[in-house]
């Protein structure tokens, strides 16, 4: 990607966040009863050591993790926009190991509807933008020396998604909903060369000598339940299908889960246990997963915080 193509892009999609959010702030300042909001902080710390002569084993490990995590919805008559950005973050040392990330995360999604009669049905359109904050590796062992090895796989914006959808949305209550996309367009950045130029790595779909893919015909199905079970624990769950027509197969499909259970053990301490499915064949052609378990400070403020 050009210089000027990547000032072009991020002003663009800066300046489209900057107007949605300073939108938000001067609707609200002269009426506030169209507006439901919500800020969630999370911060994690975990640390295990372990004496020399401890017979059951271990290793000596210290984890630290954050998430930030804000929307703005605006409803209105027949005209809804709702808006969601999550920054989450953490690192995992291991004895004996490099400082490694253990969660990287930058996710933006904002969607106006103008629903059809009183039905729960809706038309939208939508932005999507998906990516990660730092350099992300794939370790190793030499086998030789014994030495940690590491291959860089990924980047900030080494993928990066963004994705634009039209389409009828249903919202049959408050905190689920279910996206249909037929008209999807996806745009895959690889901007860092080093990923691009190493035959080791995946280029995540993206052709040599360039840096962008373009998907314009494709399928997008995107749901998401956002439910207080009871009155300390929350669940969180977001679907993605994605499907270019024109590589449409079983194996070719996307599929993206993230789930999220929260407990809450006081007004400012929580547990929570997150599980990450992905599947996407341009990166992996056998399943993807993460999973933590964490236990943490989380403050919340809005009329909407879960």
């Amino acid at each position: 990607m050009t210089l000027k193509l990547k000032q072009l892009f991020f002003v663009t999609l800066i300046g489209f966040s900057l107007n949605s959010f300073g939108q938000t702030n001067t609707t609200a300042t002269t009426d506030t009863t169209y507006w439901v909001k919500g800020t969630s902080i999370s911060l994690n710390f975990n640390q295990a050591a372990f004496s020399s002569n401890w017979k059951a084993g271990g290793v000596n490990s210290i984890s630290f993790g954050g998430l930030f995590s804000t929307r703005a919805n605006y409803a209105r008559n027949k005209t809804t926009w709702d808006n969601a950005f999550e920054l989450q973050y953490g690192v995992v040392n291991n004895e004996g190991q490099s400082t490694r990330k253990s969660a990287d995360r930058i996710y933006f999604d904002t969607k106006v509807g103008h629903k059809l009669s009183d039905s729960k049905w809706s038309i939208f359109g939508s932005m999507n933008f998906l990516t990660q904050f730092t350099k992300g590796y794939e370790y190793g062992e030499d086998a030789v020396t014994g030495d940690e090895t590491k291959t860089l796989i990924s980047n900030f914006m080494a993928p990066g998604f963004l994705t634009f959808a039209w389409g009828m949305e249903y919202k049959p209550v408050d905190f689920f909903y279910v996206r249909l996309s037929p008209f999807a367009p996806r745009f895959t950045f690889v901007t860092d060369d080093d990923i691009l130029d190493n035959p080791e790595t995946s280029n995540y779909g993206v052709e040599d000598g360039s840096h962008v893919r373009q998907e314009w015909l494709a399928f997008q199905l995107l749901s998401e339940l956002n439910k207080d079970v009871s009155e300390n624990l929350n669940l969180k769950l977001r679907y993605l299908m994605y499907a270019n027509y024109e590589e449409f197969s079983g194996d070719k499909i996307d599929h993206r889960l993230d789930a999220i259970i929260t407990a809450s053990v006081t007004k400012y301490i929580n547990t929570s246990l997150t599980l990450n499915l992905l599947y996407d064949y341009d990166q992996d052609d056998q399943i993807q997963l993460a999973q933590a378990l964490a236990l943490g400070f989380q403050y919340k403020f809005g009329n909407a915080a879960k």
